[in-house]
């Protein structure tokens, strides 16, 4: 650092300047006081950060709302999809092969007529063994009075 003697001329010597105490406080609170004067309105830049923040975050929270309502509706609509296709599978193989629609379980078109297979199957090594039912519940040949006059006969028996 050269320095200026007090006539105003340049002798290329560095002299050291000392300071006193008064005049480094004086010089150091004229640079904070600059500082601070720089950053005076960081606390009203940093509640509207905050607010903006707040801002942004009531906003995020409406739209993951939204995508949560949408996502529940999608997945119902495709539950519900997903309920009637097996319903029309159900009720198709029901009507092909001549079985209740409701003892189908399965929820493949293959499924539904392997168990209506296996339904029919059943039905004829049971049918057999079962009378014939009359509409009164009069097992056909086997008795000859029905049903009606068989309670009557027990009616009147126990007075």
């Amino acid at each position: 650092m050269e320095t200026v003697n007090q006539g105003g001329e340049n002798n290329g010597q560095q002299e050291a300047k000392t300071f006193t105490q008064e005049e480094l406080n004086a010089i150091l609170n004229d640079r904070l006081g600059r500082e601070k004067a720089k950053y005076s309105d960081y606390e009203e830049l940093k509640s509207k950060a905050a607010k903006l923040d707040e801002m942004e975050e009531a906003s995020k929270t409406e739209l993951q709302k939204v995508t949560e309502k949408a996502t529940a509706l999608q997945s119902e609509l495709d539950s519900l999809k997903k309920a009637d296709e097996i319903r029309q599978i159900r009720e198709k193989v029901a009507k092909e092969n001549g079985v209740p629609a409701n003892l189908l379980k399965a929820e493949t078109e293959e499924g539904c007529v392997e168990e209506a297979k296996a339904l029919l199957d059943f039905k004829k090594t049971v049918s057999p063994n079962y009378p014939q039912v009359r509409d009164a519940g009069e097992p056909q040949g086997t008795v000859k009075n029905t049903t009606r006059q068989q309670f009557a006969d027990w009616f009147n028996s126990i007075n």
